[in-house]
């Protein structure tokens, strides 16, 4: 089957930024510092942060666990199911002379699993706490980048994921009332 022109223009685009934010992360401080924001997308991060807040937040930080718990259940099915549908290969494969810096624990690339969990967690913060709205949506944007800038995901897996994040907060945020 032939891709459609459209298809390839966004796929096009898609590579020069690609090139664009990962053509300097060659440099040793600049792979250094993206491999560190990316480690904080991890998870851990936000198991870690959830039980402190339901711990020592009192209702508020309770609400937040319980809705986290919720978004978290929603966004790891969604994001398995897109990713192993639409199986798009990780840039390294179908881009020539990409410098991944960070081998991916899996295969396929689009959405950002890192950017839509960092993006549920921002939007979960800008819900209950929202004087740290800010720095919660600046740190998920920097986990995003730090994915591309590594050349393990295409800036529309980056959207992609941020868009599955809000999406799967703001949906929790809803059912939890």
């Amino acid at each position: 089957m032939k891709t459609p022109s459209a298809l390839l223009k966004i796929h096009g685009i898609d590579t020069e930024l690609l090139f664009w934010l990962n053509r300097h992360s060659h440099i040793r401080t600049i792979g250094f510092i993206s491999r560190q924001i990316s480690r904080l997308g991890d998870g851990p991060l936000y198991a870690a942060v959830g039980l402190m807040v339901w711990l020592w937040g009192g209702a508020a930080g309770a609400a937040f666990f319980y809705a986290g718990l919720a978004a978290y259940a929603l966004e790891l099915p969604l994001y398995w199911v897109l990713k192993n549908s639409i199986r798009r290969d990780r840039p390294k494969k179908g881009v020539r002379d990409l410098n991944a810096l960070i081998t991916p624990s899996d295969k396929f690339s689009f959405p950002s699993g890192h950017t839509a969990a960092a993006f549920v967690f921002a939007t979960l913060i800008a819900a209950f706490f929202p004087m740290f709205a800010p720095v919660a949506y600046v740190l998920a944007v920097f986990i995003g980048l730090s994915r591309i800038m590594l050349g393990v995901h295409y800036p529309s897996d980056i959207a992609a994921g941020a868009a599955l994040g809000v999406l799967c907060g703001e949906t929790a945020l809803y059912v939890m009332g």
